[in-house]
């Protein structure tokens, strides 16, 4: 953990006493040990320097503990960019129905105008170490979420993150008759690459089929690995028609792909297959076995090729129903 350095930290001292002389050596000594420093003369001003200079710190010193005061707590609170700012109150108000509300507004501490400056350089410093950890905290969980949840090879989705997401996405067309489509994508002939070129050639295969599709869908569409070469798109909110359009340009798409390997250039085509959320699918995984048949159903069709599974009933009194595929080449 890197050593703590006055020097990292931006301090916004919000001053509105008559007289300031209290105050004055713990300035001295703030700026002497290295803290950059910040002053506004009251309230008004505070919040316009904080959306401004989004300190580390806010230490307030004010005359009396107004309602205003008590509004600039619960306003940072309650913003998400600036809630984990810690908010220090010097006042002269120490009982402790008025400490309490003092907490209630969001302030993390509240300290004595009499306090000297080595109490108050103290405290700061505790609260700046406490910001800080909770920082270094929230990027190592990113960072461990993220690790959890990609592929490692293609940064993608891994299979736990597409079927979680996948799951999420099932519960609720099926909970508000929402539209819902899976692509299942499988690169042609992907072995043989391996086997020609090397498995360092197949991986950068998989990773320019990724990157060219993760760049093609939206923001609410979910794009992983399901296992070795094959993968699998989400699309909320998707019809059938709609969901075809999207196989079809992502299959032009990777059709144009090339790698120059020594003097031989690769290029790469996939087979795309359809399925769309219907009323009868108790599980994802229905979808999936569904759009896993309307690939190999391209596969066998030549490849290079778009397939979508359609449910027949097979007559007016049978419950029944199979999938008739239909390619789109």
């Amino acid at each position: 953990m890197k050593a703590f350095n006055p020097q990292d930290f931006h301090i916004l001292i919000v001053d509105g006493t008559s007289d300031n002389d209290n105050l004055q050596p713990t300035i001295a000594r703030l700026a002497e040990t290295g803290y950059g420093i910040s002053f506004v003369a009251n309230e008004q001003k505070a919040l316009e320097a904080i959306k401004q200079l989004q300190p580390d710190l806010i230490l307030l010193n004010l005359t009396k503990q107004g309602a205003n005061v008590l509004e600039i707590g619960k306003t940072l609170h309650a913003h998400s960019e600036y809630a984990r700012i810690p908010k220090l109150f010097l006042t002269a108000n120490r009982e402790q129905e008025a400490l309490l509300e003092t907490l209630d507004s969001g302030m993390v501490d509240s300290l004595s105008q009499a306090s000297n400056e080595l109490e108050v350089l103290a405290c700061i410093r505790t609260h700046l170490k406490l910001k800080r950890n909770w920082e270094q905290l929230q990027k190592a969980y990113s960072e461990l979420e993220k690790l959890v949840n990609t592929d490692p090879l293609t940064g993608v989705a891994n299979r736990r993150a597409l079927i979680a997401f996948g799951e999420r996405e099932f519960n609720r067309a099926k909970r508000y008759a929402h539209p819902f489509s899976v692509l299942a994508i499988d690169i042609d002939r992907f072995k043989q690459i391996n086997d020609t070129y090397g498995h360092d050639i197949g991986d950068r295969v998989l990773i320019a089929m990724s990157r060219s599709i993760t760049q093609y869908l939206r923001q609410v569409d979910c794009f992983g690995r399901f296992g070795g070469e094959e993968f699998l798109v989400f699309l909320p909110e998707t019809e059938e028609l709609q969901a075809a359009k999207v196989a079809e340009r992502i299959r032009k798409r990777i059709a144009k792909i090339s790698l120059q390997v020594a003097e031989q250039t690769v290029t790469i085509t996939v087979s795309i297959g359809i399925a769309t959320y219907q009323p009868g699918d108790g599980t994802l995984d229905a979808i999936i076995k569904r759009a896993d048949r309307s690939l190999y159903s391209a596969k066998e069709q030549g490849r290079n090729r778009v397939g979508i599974s359609v449910p027949v009933v097979l007559s007016s009194c049978s419950c029944q129903s199979k999938s008739e595929l239909r390619s789109i080449s």
